[in-house]
């Protein structure tokens, strides 16, 4: 909210077409986020090997809507379409850091963005290590198998690949929300 309208009323979303009012929708997505992050936080106090990524670890707030207005200054100040949630700015395994996309639990995830596995694929690329987290668990085995790699500086041959995650090359999701992996 700008300090324009600050303590303005929010415009009214449009009904459903038999009249009834709409719900706000729900940011399961964020919502998880921020317990990860929380739990990161926790693993940090507790002196454990991945809570030593708290610091190293932040959100892009790429995501949201925006009005025309905003969402054009933003892009003049640098905002990409597909950053990933959390980059890590640790380097371990032979990695410069890690890019992860995170996405809520199924069934409230959603599809991965063309945009967003091209910034994972620009990622690799340029030797930083990628991944997708279909929700908080999967989020945090990504988390700590990657502090469980040696530092960068230390590493010496190939670079690891994390065994945990959702393996976004091959593709996300079906069209209908779900990642496509029915019984698993």
């Amino acid at each position: 909210m700008s300090w324009r309208n600050y303590g303005q009323a929010q415009p009214r979303r449009k009904p459903k077409a038999d009249g009834k009012p709409r719900r706000k929708p729900v940011d399961w997505e964020g919502q998880e986020q921020a317990v990860l992050m929380r739990w990161l936080l926790g693993e940090s106090m507790r002196g454990t090997p991945v809570g030593d990524l708290y610091a190293a670890t932040y959100h892009v707030p790429n995501g949201g809507y925006r009005l025309g207005k905003e969402a054009g200054r933003m892009k003049a100040q640098g905002v990409k379409a597909g950053v990933s949630d959390l980059p890590v700015m640790e380097a371990r395994g032979g990695w410069f850091g890690l890019y992860l996309e995170f996405k809520a639990t199924p069934p409230r995830d959603a599809d991965l963005a063309p945009s967003q596995r091209e910034w994972l694929e620009e990622a690799e690329a340029r030797g930083y290590c990628a991944a997708l987290a279909l929700g908080l668990e999967e989020a945090k085995a990504i988390l700590r198998e990657y502090a469980s790699w040696v530092r960068t500086a230390d590493h010496q041959g190939e670079r690891l690949a994390l065994t945990n995650g959702t393996e976004w090359r091959r593709g996300h999701g079906n069209g209908n929300g779900s990642n496509g992996n029915a019984g698993e």
